[in-house]
């Protein structure tokens, strides 16, 4: 690497070598003050995690899938049990019984405002590793609590600390993954998100029915353990705007030399940094109508999963008689859908990358393409499921009926991370926050109002209202495809990072 001082007609050419140390230095009787920008040694350095054996690379992904995979399954192991949990605490609130179980997803409105910023400045590893620290905690005092209004605050502290792997998985895929093979690793990853709320409540209906619902914390706690015991030995920093700063900071260490920088050092101190960084998810939403789209689309989905986990207990075991581990089964249609969707998309959306690579460049709108078929499947499964259910026909009928809104929902969440990830580099974690905010805050609002909405319009009528809602949103594909490039890349809707 070199770096030329024109000043006073000073040249001064800097080589550093692959241990870091200088190599051979030219220079005038002046020392250089113009900055040594810090980047990888080479194309194949082997520091730069883009280049990590696929050994390491995918033993990365699939811990960061199983952390991601754990604090998802948190948010609904519990849910077959409320009704034993409200007797336990003499509470027969309907709304309450609903809350306890999205109060978790509230938590992911918070925590990613001051997380994504914190990994931008200190790097994805400690987050990761303080945050699971933090989980196992807030998990053990959920199952120790004594009273509602304990359970409802240690809840939502759990839901907090639980959303980091949400937050920076996709960023850490980008950190380690070329866009042609993203695909693939998303397709890994994207087994916690969304394959988590699923398994959670077949274990936990069974769980809660023989040995309690507070039993459903202790297990969660238990998986997490694993994970920061197999975090200490596998997770490493991927982060390269960190590793750069690190390895910048180790040369003006040991040449005495100031001058040394990362190239992705702007100037700032960690409190600007972290200003800026905070600031900067609330920008992209502002400012980008890509990411809001994208943001209030994956938010009307995500919203319609928490509403069916928050209600399927009641449902079955309503029309259909199931206990509390009978009606955890009735996850598992969304379950298989979200199985079929992830394979289905994840490698078919690397196929036609690949392809359209080798026909010229590539865009983020080639990512985009199964938006178009999520966007009618998932009302055609609300409408099964709702009609089906409300006249008892068989019940494994409703639970195909979902494994439709489960492979829909595949078809929205993998390219939309996909897209996010090619758009924003390196502050993909901050475009990666923007969605989970938004979409959080719907999961965690419009499932309070299912039981009532149920009561009033019946399943059949309530499931197809909320399939009309969806299908009015149908056109966003589309008009992605055709003009997303167009908005994307147009000056005034460009985002200062």
């Amino acid at each position: 690497m070199a770096d030329k001082d024109t000043e006073n007609g000073a040249v001064a050419a800097i080589n550093i070598n692959a241990d870091g140390t200088n190599g051979q230095v030219e220079h005038d009787a002046e020392k250089t003050t113009t900055p040594i920008v810090v980047d990888w040694d080479s194309a194949d350095d082997l520091q730069n995690p883009m280049n990590w054996s696929k050994k390491r690379k995918w033993s990365t992904i699939g811990l960061v899938a199983y952390i991601t995979f754990v604090t998802s399954f948190g948010s609904t192991i519990f849910a077959p049990g409320v009704p034993e949990l409200l007797e336990d605490f003499h509470n027969t609130n309907e709304e309450l019984a609903t809350f306890i179980v999205s109060i978790y997803i509230l938590g992911f409105c918070v925590g990613p405002l001051f997380l994504a910023p914190l990994s931008e400045i200190y790097g994805r590893f400690p987050v990761y590793y303080v945050s699971n620290i933090l989980f196992l905690i807030f998990s053990i005092a959920c199952a120790v609590s004594s009273d509602m209004g304990m359970f409802i605050f240690f809840r939502l502290c759990q839901g907090i600390s639980a959303c980091p792997p949400l937050v920076l998985g996709g960023g850490t895929i980008g950190d380690l993954m070329a866009p042609v093979e993203r695909g693939r690793a998303l397709t890994i990853w994207a087994m916690g998100p969304l394959l988590g709320p699923v398994v959670g409540p077949v274990i936990g209906g069974f769980m809660a029915q023989n040995i309690g619902w507070r039993w459903t914390f202790w297990f969660t706690a238990i998986m997490t353990g694993v994970g920061i015991i197999a975090s200490h030995f596998v997770l490493r920093e991927t982060y390269a705007p960190t590793l750069l700063g690190k390895k910048a900071a180790r040369l003006r260490k040991e040449t005495g030399d100031p001058n040394y920088k990362s190239k992705f050092d702007k100037g700032l101190n960690p409190a600007q940094f972290f200003k800026l960084a905070i600031i900067r998810p609330t920008k992209m939403l502002v400012s980008s109508p890509i990411v809001a789209i994208l943001a209030i689309d994956m938010s009307i989905i995500y919203s319609y999963l928490y509403f069916l986990f928050t209600t399927f207990t009641f449902v079955f075991q309503g029309q259909y008689h199931f206990n509390a581990g009978e009606a955890g089964l009735a996850y598992l249609g969304l379950g298989v859908g979200f199985i079929l969707g992830q394979f289905g998309v994840g490698s078919a959306a690397d196929k036609y990358y690949k392809r359209k690579a080798a026909q010229g460049p590539t865009k983020p709108e080639h990512r985009l393409p199964p938006l178009v078929v999520g966007a009618f499947l998932i009302p055609i499964g609300l409408i099964w499921y709702g009609w089906t259910a409300q006249y008892e026909v068989n019940w494994i009928v409703p639970i195909i009926g979902t494994s439709f809104i489960g492979f829909g929902t595949m078809c929205a969440f993998l390219p939309i991370q996909m897209y996010l990830i090619d758009t924003f580099g390196i502050y993909a974690a901050s475009a990666l926050a923007t969605n989970t905010v938004v979409r959080s805050l719907f999961g965690a609002v419009l499932p309070l109002a299912g039981r009532r909405l149920y009561a009033d319009l019946g399943l059949g009528w309530g499931n197809t209202t909320l399939a009309f809602i969806a299908l009015a949103l149908s056109p966003v594909p589309f008009l992605l495809l055709r003009y997303g490039e167009r908005i994307r890349t147009h000056p005034r809707f460009q985002v200062t990072l």
